[in-house]
């Protein structure tokens, strides 16, 4: 085995191990009381054998009764007391597992929530929330494996070599000496041996996961081309490889388990028979006797138990490293340091000498871009795909971090301001809109959670959305399916429409909003939108030339810059000009799809 895999196995634990002993740092005073509480009930436990021993030396010597009464008494306090604190413990490590689960959701939530897009576009979603909940379930069995089963059995090792060679050292010795060797050689192929296999097993448990939620939440795709069969030929072989990873794993585990048998057989051959010859030369009582045996029988279980903790100690450390490794990861767009709120009035945007690049593309789209866009002003942005339209209004809402020169709002450089306040500030209706499985109340008041039931409505009015609302038979209270499957393409456009209403921001993004509704609806809705864009900064991402032709102003996109400017009448006047080609060509289509 490599240096460097050794290395990046101790990492794995370092890195785990770190995060569980700072969530502990987070409720010192009850970690601590659960630590104090544990260490007396071990010890209770270790002195049982002594006092066992006493009463059989009282009986066997026919001494007064009182002496194994009074042994009698101690064995059974000793045991109470101990059942009674681990009550406590028990109570205790509940309290302390269920807020450290609790909050390690939530900041996990809280971290993946504010991950750039690049990231989600390249994460599977069920993978992140496999990785999260197993995480969390992990945590729980690192409390109890840390707390009341290792420490325990470290304590009992501890004090039982102690309490053996006090009365003979070479006891004592022999107990010492198999508990490191027995500890040793089950860490040792726990984290050399089991740990890598549990690892791979682990990924090809999230692709599983992954592999599921994606064919899952494409299901109507997946109908639409009778892929079924497909797509179940797609999982048997990612259940293939799991299948495989997780076999090895197990095996791997079961000769651990085999190992540690053989060592626990030497183990018990060596006290047992220190023990029987120390009696054969009379140097051991009955009593002492039954207190090896009683002290072995102790011993005996708890290195049971501590082959099979080191065991899920291993396997929930793979368990929750990918969650310890999500929570490293860097945002990729975080808030400056005392980042303030933005304040949007009049919503003017400018883009001042702006490069951008995508990730490690080697030329940048933007290269000392500046464009003003003025408050109130209805702009159109237009070009063929991949020109950089998307990208404009992205980078307006900070989803992406320029790499020179700033985007400044209301004179407000964006970078410097909290993303949530700036983007909460800015309506945005997409051509794929996305709802929440929950009511259509709740997802067109989104922008709005306080919104009334009246302004609600309203917003559905303006949007054209309210007949086919009440229509349902729950009306503003029906849920929408996961992410609103249960409506047709255009009634999402009008919720979508209708949140936007809503939000009633001063900077307003439209990404073909109208481009999924019927005719009569997009006449209703252009009307709509005309009202909703007075008085305030907008921009249209145009794919059907037609939508724009009132605007203000269109900014024409070719490879990151802008090549053409003007309203619709200047710029279908240039002589061989993108912005009149692709105007008359999406003119031509139409009225070939017409005179079909």
């Amino acid at each position: 085995m490599t240096r460097k895999k050794l290395d990046f196995r101790a990492d794995a634990y370092r890195n785990v191990l770190g995060f569980v002993f700072r969530q502990w740092t987070h409720r010192p005073a009850l970690v601590g009381t659960i630590i104090l509480l544990v260490i007396v009930s071990t010890l209770a436990e270790v002195l049982v054998p002594v006092f066992s021993g006493q009463i059989v030396d009282a009986i066997a010597s026919g001494s007064e009764p009182a002496d194994a009464i009074r042994a009698f008494v101690i064995v059974v306090a000793l045991g109470l007391t101990s059942v009674t604190l681990r009550w406590f413990i028990f109570d205790g490590i509940i309290r302390l597992t269920l807020r450290i689960m609790a909050e390690v959701v939530n900041n996990g939530f809280h971290k993946v929530q504010r991950f750039s897009t690049d990231w989600h576009a390249n994460s599977f979603a069920g993978s992140t929330v496999r990785k999260i909940t197993r995480g969390m379930w992990a945590l729980d069995s690192l409390n109890d494996l840390l707390l009341i089963a290792l420490l325990p059995s470290i304590i009992m090792l501890v004090g039982a070599s102690i309490v053996l060679g006090t009365y003979w050292p070479i006891m004592g010795l022999i107990v010492a000496a198999g508990s490191l060797i027995y500890v040793a050689v089950t860490v040792a192929l726990s984290t050399g041996y089991v740990s890598p296999a549990a690892k791979l097993a682990n990924a090809w448990d999230t692709k599983l996961g992954g592999a599921l939620a994606d064919a899952i939440s494409c299901n109507s795709v997946v109908k639409a081309f009778g892929a079924e069969n497909r797509e179940e030929e797609r999982l048997r072989h990612v259940l293939a490889k799991w299948d495989n990873r997780t076999r090895r794993t197990w095996k791997r585990g079961t000769l651990n388990g085999t190992i540690q048998g053989f060592m626990m057989v030497s183990m018990q051959a060596g006290i047992l028979g220190t023990g029987l010859v120390m009696w054969q030369r009379g140097l051991a009582t009955p009593g002492d006797i039954t207190f090896v045996l009683a002290m072995f029988f102790v011993l005996q279980g708890y290195l049971r138990s501590v082959g099979q903790d080191i065991r899920n100690l291993q396997r929930a450390v793979n368990d929750m490293e990918e969650l310890v490794l999500l929570d490293k990861t860097p945002l990729g767009i975080d808030d400056k340091p005392n980042a303030k709120a933005i304040a949007i009035g009049k919503g003017e945007i400018v883009f001042d000498r702006v490069t951008f690049q995508y990730g490690a593309h080697p030329t940048p789209l933007y290269d000392d871009f500046s464009v003003d866009i003025k408050p109130g002003e209805r702009v159109g942005l237009v070009g063929h795909s991949g020109s950089g339209k998307t990208t404009f209004v992205k980078l307006i809402q900070r989803l992406h971090d320029v790499k020179s020169g700033a985007i400044r709002i209301d004179g407000q450089d964006i970078a410097h301001v909290t993303q949530s306040s700036l983007r909460s500030q800015i309506a945005i209706v997409q051509q794929e809109p996305i709802l929440f499985h929950r009511t259509l109340a709740e997802n067109i008041a989104y922008g709005r959670p306080n919104a009334s039931r009246r302004e609600i409505e309203n917003a559905a009015k303006q949007a054209s959305a309210h007949r086919f609302i009440m229509d349902l038979p729950k009306g503003y209270e029906t849920m929408v399916g996961e992410r609103g499957v249960k409506l047709s393409g255009g009634e999402r456009q009008r919720v979508a429409i209708a949140r936007a209403f809503l939000a009633d921001a001063h900077i307003l993004i439209l990404d073909e909003a109208t481009s999924s509704l019927d005719s009569e609806s997009e006449v209703q809705i252009q009307q709509a939108m005309e009202r909703l864009m007075e008085g305030r900064t907008t921009l249209v991402i145009a794919h059907r030339l037609s939508t724009v032709r009132a605007l203000d102003r269109l900014l024409v996109f070719d490879k990151g810059k802008i090549v053409e400017e003007g309203d619709h009448q200047a710029l279908i006047r240039l002589n061989n000009g993108i912005y009149r080609r692709l105007f008359e060509r999406q003119a031509l289509e139409l009225t070939k799809g017409l005179v079909a």
